[in-house]
């Protein structure tokens, strides 16, 4: 749990155990990349791109040069996922890992990081919304000029 404050930044147990599907079980050393592709959903260059760029540390290497990848380390690029997903870039989360790991200390800036990226994702949601709004009017419109064709009308009325 150590190894796993120091890449993470200190989390509890129950929220670790939420970052992965319990249908697995995670291996302490996970031995491949190809291993840690199949247990993290990535591509074996999405995960070396990210070690690349700096947002992964680089994995262990065994004696033959090949990777390899602790637990602790599949768990960190699991969650990096779940930022992933929310739509952060990833500047953002190599920012918010590099903030992680310093630990408590930086748990005020994780969260407003959060809470910022929170407002922004509503605010695309309202804008998603508005857009679905103007279409499902454009197609009410066309369906009711389908179904009644009146060439001389060019009425287009932008407000739905």
């Amino acid at each position: 749990m150590e190894k796993m404050e120091k890449y993470l930044g200190k989390f509890i147990t129950e929220e670790l155990d939420q970052l992965y599907d319990k249908s697995y079980d995670i291996p302490d050393i996970v031995t491949s990349i190809r291993e840690a592709a199949i247990l993290t959903g990535l591509t074996e260059d999405t995960i070396r791109y990210y070690e690349k760029v700096g947002l992964l540390p680089f994995a262990e290497r065994k004696t033959n040069g090949h990777r390899q990848y602790r637990k602790d380390q599949i768990l960190g690029i699991i969650f990096l996922t779940r930022l992933k997903a929310t739509g952060m870039t990833i500047e953002q989360m190599k920012h918010f890992r590099e903030l992680s790991e310093h630990g408590a200390d930086t748990l005020e800036a994780r969260y407003a990081i959060l809470e910022e990226h929170q407002r922004k994702i509503q605010q695309d949601i309202a804008n998603l919304n508005e857009t679905s709004k103007i279409i499902a009017y454009k197609l009410q419109h066309y369906r009711e000029l389908s179904e009644h064709p009146d060439l001389e009308d060019t009425h287009c009325d932008t407000n739905p």
